[in-house]
């Protein structure tokens, strides 16, 4: 097959922060396939055609990719971020597991991104300095009990932790939820960082105590990471310093 599929991060926002590797795929494709806001993110050229779809269709999204390779396109499905956080290169690898034989058999490379996560922890200091865990507190694809069980666990584990997907206007009480559980068994006032819109200009990040946290400080652009009982605050003028120590 002379087609090929490439899926590739587009970083947190800013053009800086896409590689150069997800560049060269980008001007070398024929097709983009993503969700609309980060299909336009990519430029518009003669010879390129791009196909934005809504945010809930992943395995379809995925599927169109494979199909389009299959008959000789080259294909670069975006995801912000790193696609294989929470993203498409899941999606399209459950596509080519449950689809034809023909799909196993065509060249698909994952390009690496620099996640949310990442992007936010940079701003702050180095959160995750130590062992962390990520957890996508959205219930779209897993119930809310498995996401309440991961919690209890990564704070008996003394995990800082990296939340995807906080808060929603669908599902406004998840989060509400999920502070309410950390705070309860938490007990302390660990830092939690905000980092809203990373590396855009509507960029925001503020550090709050657990016990001062409220829901509406995150929507769907926040990245909310909460340190661990051995995470540490360095005050300074103009936002403070977050790190978790390397021991322990």
């Amino acid at each position: 097959m002379s087609g090929r599929l490439v899926i590739a991060g587009l970083g947190p926002g800013a053009e800086s922060l896409v590689t150069p590797e997800a560049s060269a795929a980008l001007a070398a494709a024929t097709d983009v396939i993503g969700y609309l806001p980060y299909v336009a993110r990519v430029a518009d050229r003669p010879g390129l055609v791009k196909h934005a779809s809504d945010n809930r269709v992943e395995l379809e999204r995925a599927r169109h990719a494979l199909e389009l390779a299959a008959v000789g396109r080259r294909v670069v499905v975006v995801s912000s971020g790193d696609p294989g956080v929470f993203a498409m290169a899941a999606a399209v690898f459950e596509a080519v597991e449950a689809g034809p034989e023909a799909w196993r058999r065509l060249e698909i490379s994952v390009l690496p991104g620099i996640t949310a996560m990442l992007a936010a922890a940079a701003r702050a200091g180095a959160p995750l300095g130590h062992d962390f865990c990520a957890i996508n507190l959205s219930d779209n694809l897993k119930p809310w009990p498995l996401i309440e069980k991961r919690l209890r666990l990564a704070v008996e584990a003394d995990f800082a932790m990296a939340f995807y997907n906080p808060r929603s206007k669908a599902r406004p009480e998840g989060f509400a939820r999920a502070l309410a559980l950390l705070t309860e068994i938490c007990g302390d006032a660990r830092p939690v960082i905000f980092a809203r819109a990373v590396s855009t200009p509507e960029e925001e990040i503020r550090t709050v105590p657990l016990p001062d946290c409220t829901p509406q400080m995150a929507d769907m652009r926040t990245m909310v990471i909460v340190g661990s009982s051995r995470t540490r605050v360095i005050p300074r003028a103009g936002a403070p310093i977050v790190y978790t120590p390397r021991f322990a």
